[in-house]
């Protein structure tokens, strides 16, 4: 073998390991930017997942909020009809103890000069 076409082996070996040293290197770097990728989607997937929560969640208090305002209301409102019922069940009853229980009844007239009464005292 001549010195030139050593010379030429060699620099086709070294040529052939600058070449296959670039693409290691290249096919590195890609890696490393495919991997800072897939964790920054990784990371935006997370963020719109928790926002998606924070938003349901969200959504889920106004309702259940909404819905105990509403079974207050409707049980202030039933109370307050029977409060409403009991104070006009007292008054009747009120009225008609009065009526039938031992009271004064009487009734009076103003004729002339003089007072007239007539008064019953009722017990019972």
């Amino acid at each position: 073998m001549s010195l030139e076409k050593a010379a030429i082996k060699i620099q086709a070996w070294w040529r052939g390991n600058m070449v296959r040293r670039t693409l290691l290197h290249a096919a590195l770097r890609a890696w490393v930017i495919q991997c800072w990728w897939r964790s920054m989607q990784a990371k935006t997937l997370e963020q719109r997942r928790r926002l998606a929560l924070r938003v349901y969640t969200c959504q889920e208090w106004a309702v259940v909020k909404v819905q105990a305002q509403v079974r207050m209301w409707q049980a202030r409102r039933r109370f307050l009809q029977a409060r409403q019922a009991a104070c006009v069940i007292q008054s009747y009853w009120r009225w008609h103890a009065s009526q039938t229980r031992g009271l004064i009844r009487g009734c009076y007239e103003v004729r002339a000069s003089r007072l007239e009464l007539d008064i019953e005292i009722l017990m019972t």
